[in-house]
């Protein structure tokens, strides 16, 4: 096992550190209030800024603007990047655009990449993923996918109903699963819409407990005959759950790597609080039940990094299907960590926690569908104990 990084990567990791300290961080409240607006001068400006630094989604091959780091060392970066939940848009890294381009690289046709991917790579479009519909449509199990794809002539009619559509009202694309058969295995397609088509209906962004930041606005969507081409099929009719899973797995590690640098950042503004703060006769860091959350967060924190590393290791090494209990149980831990980081990080500075003099309460809103995004708790936890039971998963790697 190594766990040095690349003197490459080491210094890009540094480089990446340092943007988002010096100019993304003192910008947050000014892209914050602006996105209330729809206005976007402070985020363009930024984002402008990391192109010409070569920070422009650098996990993508250097045919579409990246540096080729794969995965590992979207691991190194995307950590750096997570400690401003503004970050990861800053340099076009952010959900759900990210994981729809390594889709499209993987799985798209020439013709669907020209139109859809190089935009997307550049910037100058957004897309979604459509796969949640509400009850009794397809949830936490897929199974009960209810959009339907059919036949007609030489294309596809779509009708259905999704929502929890990330960025779904503003983009260019959509990546929408729909059911082409009953098979269970093969029963789904996956297809690239235009979002301005005839009959692609935006219903509504819909309230959340957190207040929308830029893509992250969650859109329902109906599909009232939508119509399509057979061009539109993403890879193979039959096979939109092998799609999903493939793009799932990964997109749950960047979520980890994402969080677990928000997770960072909120510890290290505890430290600097307690290590000020006189209560009782001492600086609140003196106090042993502070030092036992300190303790115990920087040690959840610290495992959920190598959850992440050992888990996107395994998928460089081609060994995608074998990390998907590994993938599940990195996620239920670092979404987990990140809360209770944030909780007690209220916890710690009281009264001040709690307002929103602190970014903690709000971070904590935006965080609390990490539970639930990417499949909820328990699927995972489902998927862990399966795997364990049945195929006896290693667990001292």
């Amino acid at each position: 096992m190594d766990f040095d990084l690349s003197p490459e990567l080491r210094a890009l990791r540094h480089e990446v550190r340092a943007f988002v300290d010096e100019r993304i961080i003192p910008a947050e409240a000014a892209i914050v209030a602006e996105d209330r607006e729809r206005q976007y001068g402070t985020l363009r400006g930024l984002q402008a800024e990391a192109r010409a630094a070569g920070l422009w989604t650098p996990h993508l091959p250097p045919e579409h603007g990246g540096r080729g780091l794969g995965i590992m060392g979207m691991c190194a970066l995307f950590r750096e990047m997570g400690r401003s939940p503004i970050g990861a848009r800053v340099f076009h890294c952010d959900a759900p655009d990210q994981g729809n381009m390594d889709l499209l690289l993987s799985a798209a046709s020439k013709s669907q990449q020209d139109r859809w991917l190089k935009p997307l790579c550049a910037g100058e479009i957004t897309s979604t993923f459509c796969m949640t519909e509400p009850a009794p449509g397809a949830g936490a199990d897929p199974s009960n996918l209810r959009t339907r794809a059919t036949k007609d002539g030489d294309g596809w009619v779509i009708d259905g109903h999704k929502w929890y559509s990330t960025g779904g009202g503003d983009a260019a694309f959509l990546i929408v699963m729909a059911r082409t058969s009953d098979d269970p295995r093969s029963g789904a397609t996956m297809f690239l819409v235009d979002r301005h088509a005839e009959g692609v209906e935006h219903v509504r962004d819909i309230p959340v407990m957190a207040e929308p930041l830029l893509a992250h606005r969650e859109a329902e969507l109906r599909f009232h005959s939508v119509r399509v081409g057979d061009d539109a099929v993403l890879s193979a009719v039959g096979d939109g759950f092998r799609l999903a899973q493939k793009r799932l797995v990964p997109a749950r590690l960047t979520h980890c790597m994402r969080w677990l640098g928000l997770a960072v950042r909120a510890l290290d503004l505890c430290k600097q609080y307690i290590s000020t703060r006189h209560s009782f006769g001492q600086v609140l860091a003196r106090h042993q039940m502070i030092q036992k959350m300190i303790a115990e967060n920087a040690a959840a924190i610290h495992a959920g990094n190598l959850m992440t590393f050992h888990c996107a290791w395994m998928i460089e090494q081609g060994k995608g299907t074998e990390a998907r209990p590994y993938s599940s149980m990195a996620k239920n831990h670092v979404a987990r960590t990140l809360l209770k980081v944030l909780d007690d990080a209220i916890q710690m500075h009281g009264g001040l926690g709690f307002s929103d003099d602190m970014p903690f309460a709000a971070w904590y809103r935006h965080s609390r569908a990490a539970r639930i995004a990417d499949g909820p708790d328990e699927v995972h936890d489902m998927v862990v104990a399966r795997d364990y039971l049945t195929r006896g998963i290693e667990l001292l790697v």
